[in-house]
């Protein structure tokens, strides 16, 4: 019953979201707030028209890609510097000065250099989401017991090999996490960067409609965004638990006991 309940509480929330969402929108009875149940009747409208669609797959594209460079860089760079005080040094203050910037503060800037293009939303989806990976990958590589370490160059493997066989896979855990705060961010960043260089992608279509006074659009797109950050949260929630069960406490054992 317990482990039923769990399931459903992110439904029960999104409901009551919706709920709240519908009875505010007719107590304000406004044009720039349009009830839920209208914004989901146009969510249809919206995924079926087929430029629509199109610039929600482009978005979609481009954040797979700024993720995928983002943990292809920031993985082996956070467990270098876990494992290495010289290589922690050196890169600490570029990141604790990169840091406090707001990426969608970079876009002009950056579309000077790249232009509107995929290129400069695709760099700011990376930067946006290398942080957080960074910051796990060197908390994990960091936690790794040196006792761990010391048994495998007894074994003859070299500082190479260690990080692969030993220190990525004690770390995995805490890199996943990285990973799944990083998928929220690419998200975010997606839709802030497609906002402010208005060419294509989802955030393009957002604006475009409040331009327009196409608000039932607008919730609409908001819906789908949140549609979309759901489903890819659970996704890749499902694909950690199953590369790292080993290192996750079994549900129903905690429910039975409590």
């Amino acid at each position: 019953m317990r482990i039923a309940v769990s399931r459903l509480s992110p439904l029960l929330a999104c409901l009551g979201l919706l709920v709240a969402w519908q009875l505010a929108a007719m107590l304000l009875h406004t044009d720039s707030f349009p009830t839920a149940w209208q914004a989901i009747l146009t969510v249809p409208d919206v995924l079926g028209d087929r430029e629509s669609l199109l610039n929600i797959l482009d978005s979609i594209r481009r954040m797979v890609i700024g993720l995928t460079l983002a943990m292809l860089v920031s993985i082996p760079l956070g467990l270098m510097m876990g494992r290495s005080a010289r290589v922690a040094a050196f890169f600490n203050p570029l990141l604790m000065m990169v840091y406090p910037v707001p990426k969608a503060a970079l876009m002009p800037v950056i579309m000077l250099w790249l232009g509107v293009g995929d290129a400069s939303k695709t760099l700011v989806i990376f930067l946006g989401v290398s942080l957080p990976v960074i910051y796990h990958s060197f908390q994990g590589a960091k936690a790794v017991e040196e006792k761990m370490l010391w048994s495998g160059a007894a074994m003859g493997l070299s500082a190479v090999q260690r990080m692969f066989r030993i220190v990525l896979p004690a770390a995995l855990p805490e890199i996943l996490t990285g990973c799944r705060t990083g998928l929220v961010l690419a998200l975010i960043t997606m839709v802030t960067s497609e906002m402010i260089a208005r060419q294509s992608g989802a955030g393009n279509i957002l604006f475009n409609a409040m331009d327009m006074a196409q608000y039932d659009t607008v919730f609409a797109m908001i819906i789908i965004i949140g549609a979309l950050g759901i489903v890819l949260d659970a996704a890749f929630d499902k694909l950690r638990w199953r590369l790292v069960a080993w290192a996750e406490p079994r549900q129903d054992i905690l429910l039975g006991a409590s």
